[in-house]
């Protein structure tokens, strides 16, 4: 397990509420806990080994997660029809608006531009403006509103003019 996987992992577990997470493969053991008044303690093993197997063997953890939370997106073939997929950098929550009373940042059929704000996606407590790299037409919204998004799952289909 190298170090981004382990951040991931973190991340999850914080957000989940959950007070501690084990672990064990066969050349490693990771313990993470989380309580509310104290700060995350993680402990990392190494086991020793016992056959020479390569460490990449295992399928990381953040991207099972993220296989199955899109699996059931259909996201069109940019190859064919050139559209831009906006990808979410981030875990967290994501909105289509500023606040509740206020409309939509962008919808379907809208047209934008480089830097205008497409969403916000809340992760532990900040609001992060997703802005948009390039200009077009909104195609598809991928995202329901007050979703919960994993890191660089497609959000935006946008048709670059």
């Amino acid at each position: 397990m190298d170090i981004k996987e382990i951040q991931n992992l973190i991340k999850f577990v914080s957000k989940s509420g959950v007070e501690e997470v084990k672990i064990e493969r066969e050349h490693f053991k990771i313990t993470i806990k989380t309580k509310k008044n104290t700060p995350q303690q993680i402990v990392v093993e190494e086991l020793p080994n016992k056959v020479n197997i390569p460490t990449q063997v295992a399928v990381p953890v953040s991207q099972n997660t993220v296989e199955e939370k899109t699996s059931g997106i259909e996201v069109p073939n940019t190859e064919d029809q050139n559209h831009v997929i906006v990808k979410s950098p981030i875990i967290g929550t994501f909105y289509r608006k500023p606040s509740p009373e206020k409309s939509s940042f962008v919808d379907i059929g809208q047209n934008i531009g480089v830097g205008d704000v497409l969403c916000v996606i809340e992760a532990m407590k900040l609001f992060n403006e997703i802005e948009s790299e390039v200009s077009g037409k909104i195609i598809k919204i991928l995202v329901d509103d007050k979703s919960p998004v994993e890191f660089d799952q497609p959000l935006f289909v946008i048709d670059p003019s």
